[in-house]
């Protein structure tokens, strides 16, 4: 799949607009004086938006008289992947999460597991950078009770997120999905590792058998397809060093809503 020119000039015309410097999105990226005004940009955003969330800890949720008659799947509709054909084919009995990295105790966690833990249901707006919305019922274990099981080591300060789908075809793996948030996130309560939509399993459009929903922020970070979870401490190494499929190839790593 090759990068959405729409999407990323809406996300770079939105951090740089005031500064009038849209002149061409893919010259812009490129530039190291904008990516500097981007990233100061960013980090503006996620101190105003957690300074403003202080007094309200949690996003918008509704009732299922909102629930959308449609929600669309965004991203990847179906890994393409072998082994991903191979779990949706016994109903990902085989399937496993795996928690490892800056960890003192290193997961495997079978679905069954995963719903024997605490739970949070939680009916959300997803905001799409392609410009729709749509409200829906999650239901799925929050990330902090994982991360508690696994127990973090010392200096750990991100979760990263490997995804079953692959969106490029590369000889060094860049064109896998993948995702991270920092431990303010992962420990927020409305951030929740999903394997129910609307009351029944995940569709593999909408990423079965596992997803990430960070509520506060734009639908690229809810990764679907979640295969592993590592805890780290720098994106030193992953790829292109941003901390996500779409953040290396422009976008924001920060986006709140």
């Amino acid at each position: 799949m090759s990068i959405d020119l729409t999407r990323r000039r809406f996300l770079i015309g939105s951090s740089v607009a005031a500064t009038g410097l849209l002149t061409g999105c893919d010259a812009l990226v490129e530039n190291a004086t904008v990516n500097d005004i981007l990233q100061k940009a960013e980090s503006l955003t996620m101190g105003t938006q957690r300074l403003l969330m202080a007094n309200q800890q949690l996003a918008r949720e509704f009732t299922e008289a909102d629930l959308s008659p449609v929600f669309k799947a965004n991203g990847t509709s179906q890994p393409d992947s072998e082994e991903y054909a191979k779990m949706m084919e016994n109903n990902f009995a085989d399937w496993k999460l795996v928690v490892n990295g800056m960890v003192q105790r290193p997961l495997e966690l079978s679905l069954a597991d995963l719903k024997a833990m605490p739970s949070r249901t939680q009916i959300t707006r997803h905001d799409c950078v392609e410009g729709w919305s749509a409200i829906g019922k999650w239901t799925g274990v929050p990330l902090g009770v994982v991360l508690e099981k696994a127990g973090l080591a010392p200096g750990a300060r991100y979760a990263v997120f490997y995804c079953a789908d692959e969106l490029e075809q590369t000889l060094d793996g860049s064109g896998k999905y993948y995702e991270s948030i920092d431990l303010t996130d992962a420990w927020h309560p409305q951030t929740i590792l999903a394997y129910s939509m609307n009351g029944k399993d995940l569709e593999v459009a909408h990423g079965a058998p596992l997803r990430l929903r960070v509520e506060r922020q734009l639908g690229y970070k809810h990764a679907k397809y979640v295969m592993r979870i590592e805890l780290t401490d720098s994106f030193k190494g992953l790829w292109g060093g941003k901390g996500g499929f779409w953040e290396d190839r422009g976008y924001e790593w920060y986006a709140g809503i």
